[in-house]
């Protein structure tokens, strides 16, 4: 089952969960050193499944006036290969339809990922850049209205 909960409405181990699961992958895991934590996280839409009592997959939705923003975009490396991947984004862009389909959607990718998020109408929005070391790429797509 999916979970879409504002900061306020996550439990203390659900905020546990999703911030070790963050850090423990794209800090440690991925070796880039920034503040994965954010203020962004006190106001976006976090969502996430469970499977059992661990979070399986997570991703958060940021709202700025004039779009939609994917972002921390991950699968629990104890979940990776049964295709939580590809069901986390289109959960995401489905609740985005339903909620915010008048707004443009984007995300910063890592660049190896280009085409898996290409296969769900978002398209290159920027040239290739490093993050942290690793190359990523903007992409977006126009609202679904």
């Amino acid at each position: 089952m999916w979970h879409y909960k504002t900061y306020e409405s996550l439990t203390h181990d659900e905020i546990y969960q999703i911030f070790k699961l963050r850090i423990d992958t794209f800090v440690v895991e991925q070796k880039s050193y920034y503040p994965d934590i954010d203020e962004r996280d006190l106001s976006c839409i976090h969502y996430f499944k469970k499977e059992g009592d661990k979070v399986a997959a997570y991703a958060r939705i940021i709202l700025d006036e004039n779009k939609v923003k994917l972002g921390r975009v991950i699968v629990n490396p104890e979940f990776r290969g049964q295709g939580l991947a590809r069901e986390l984004v289109q959960n995401g862009l489905d609740y985005i339809k339903e909620n915010y389909s008048d707004k443009n959607i984007s995300l910063n990718a890592q660049a190896h990922l280009k085409d898996f998020y290409a296969s769900f109408g978002l398209t290159p929005s920027s040239d290739i850049y490093f993050l942290d070391l690793i190359p990523h790429i903007d992409m977006s797509r126009k609202p679904f209205a």
